[in-house]
């Protein structure tokens, strides 16, 4: 999935109005899920520019032994990238979740119903947090965009397991890397993202798409399809790791 309107998001308006007019109005990933090395299931996310922002849906199925997974989203974004309302619907081995939120002027309202009960949560307001669900490629693409403008600082990861709660997101940079996508070479960039104490190895593409993400949960990997990473001789080293985002 190609995203010049994400990733130049922050031209000025005149330029950003005239590249909406000028590329597609809706751009789409698609994924395999794998635990070590095994496809497990599938994940799709489909950006389109709205008047004030994006629209974005993701889609994530997962069939395996010990975990039946299925994840519906959808989500506003502002032009910048920041949340303005997400709804989530899934199932996790048979049993219902659904999820709401939004930010006002002085919180995070987080609306979570499972298992027969509800729940509202009220967060620390922090205007560039991600909703982030589990294998849902579309919160990794709204993080690489918002490392992008926000020089890897102050993100923050809103986790909606369950009462919820939002995380500090602690970027590190490693050397570039190589892989192909549809046959044809191409530079990957190499993010290491760290919240609540888990880490998660993120590639990414020349216009800053996902093209894989190296998940917390044990051997599980999200892979756009048609993207093969060439491991490099030897693991990258992160430079010295920036300030943790003020509270």
């Amino acid at each position: 999935m190609q995203k010049p309107l994400r990733t130049l998001a922050f031209l000025p308006l005149a330029g950003l109005l005239a590249l909406i007019t000028a590329v597609a109005s809706a751009q789409a990933g698609s994924f395999v899920i794998a635990q070590h090395g095994q496809p497990v299931g599938t994940a799709t996310v489909t950006f389109t520019a709205a008047p004030n922002g994006y629209d974005s849906t993701s889609v994530v199925r997962i069939a395996m032994q010990g975990l039946n997974y299925d994840l519906s989203k959808t989500e506003q974004l502002t032009s910048a990238n920041l949340l303005k309302h997400v709804q989530l619907s899934a199932t996790v081995n048979n049993s219902s979740v659904n999820v709401t939120a939004a930010p006002d002027a002085a919180q995070i309202l987080l609306n979570i119903s499972a298992g027969g009960h509800s729940s509202t949560t009220r967060l620390a307001p922090h205007p560039a947090a991600v909703f982030l669900p589990d294998f849902d490629p579309g919160a990794y693409d709204t993080l690489l965009a918002l490392a992008v403008s926000r020089n890897n600082r102050d993100l923050w990861a809103i986790i909606p397991k369950q009462a919820g709660s939002v995380a500090p997101i602690l970027l590190a940079t490693y050397a570039d890397e190589h892989g192909t996508l549809n046959g044809k070479p191409v530079t990957v960039h190499h993010l290491v993202a760290t919240i609540a104490g888990a880490r998660t190895d993120l590639f990414s593409g020349p216009e800053n798409q996902l093209l894989q993400a190296e998940l917390p949960q044990q051997g599980f990997a999200l892979i756009r399809k048609g993207f093969v990473l060439t491991p490099p001789a030897k693991p990258g080293v992160p430079p010295a790791q920036a300030a943790p985002p003020t509270q």
